[in-house]
């Protein structure tokens, strides 16, 4: 009966630990993902033909902040916005297409925020084939302090609650060699060394940490798979590498932890003396 509730609880106290790691990296592949989708839109000479702005193209993606360009021609931007206006444009002006052909870029998370926006841009003005250079210039400064401010209380949250989950694993622990202390004091009586006194409480300990792992890590991957059959774009964001990290952060806390608990509370009753052992 000790030895399920000890599972139960460090299952529980690991599964918190398993959601503050996945919440936590998931929360920095969307702050990845959102500054990735900010775009620049780069307006290029009327002068330009579609082979100079193919290669121009070429050009971008070889610069280490572009992570993807796409050569939108005058053509189709004029089709996109009679789409999205209900009415052709040209119908106004004599048959002439007032929208000139554009290159759309998605610079690198690393390159969005404003200071290294002013300088890409500055770098793409000088290019002849480029007209002017186009980005939300508030609507990056905003993103970029409302991201930092989410990642700072993350980070407290994050922080805050693997206290509080090494503080119950110790507590749970601790409980469980308390109950047997007069049995350690006794087989420290009759003579039995330190290792020989710790190894099945050790042993013990690390078969509760290894099956809550596993537990722990099951209900875990149950919930991520239930929430990508709800929405399958979380895949985006809750990818392959983040759930094997938390899986693997999950079982190498659950093993270490009651490792290094246990020690710690056998060393205690050990060191401790027969009067205290009744308080």
């Amino acid at each position: 009966m000790q030895w399920l509730t000890s599972c139960i609880s460090t299952t529980l106290v690991l599964l918190l630990l398993g959601l503050v790691v996945l919440f936590g990296l998931s929360a920095r592949e969307l702050s990845k993902s959102v500054r990735e989708n900010l775009t620049v839109t780069l307006l290029l000479d009327d002068d330009v033909n579609t082979q100079e702005a193919d290669t121009l193209k070429w050009r971008l993606e070889c610069r280490p902040y572009v992570r993807q360009a796409i050569v939108i021609s005058s053509e189709q931007a004029l089709k996109e916005e009679s789409a999205r206006m209900g009415t052709d444009p040209t119908e106004f002006l004599g048959g002439e297409n007032p929208y000139t052909a554009s290159i759309e870029l998605n610079v690198n998370a690393d390159y969005a925020c404003t200071d290294s926006l002013v300088w890409i841009a500055k770098e793409l003005k000088s290019m002849w084939q480029v007209a002017d250079v186009v980005y939300q210039r508030d609507l990056v400064e905003n993103l970029n302090h409302t991201l930092r401010k989410a990642t700072a209380v993350l980070s407290v949250l994050a922080v805050l609650l693997m206290i509080i989950s090494i503080v119950l694993i110790n507590n749970t622990v601790r409980l469980s060699v308390y109950s047997r202390r007069f049995t350690i004091h006794t087989m420290r009586l009759v003579g039995a060394s330190w290792g020989f006194i710790r190894w099945p409480f050790i042993r013990r300990s690390l078969g509760i940490g290894l099956t809550s792992t596993l537990l722990a890590d099951a209900l875990l991957l149950a919930g991520v798979h239930w929430a990508l059959q709800q929405d399958s774009t979380i895949a985006t964001i809750v990818t392959r590498p983040i759930i094997a990290i938390m899986v693997t952060a999950v079982l190498v806390a659950g093993l270490l932890l009651t490792f290094v608990c246990t020690w710690l509370s056998v060393g205690h009753f050990l060191r401790m003396k027969e009067n205290e052992m009744y308080k």
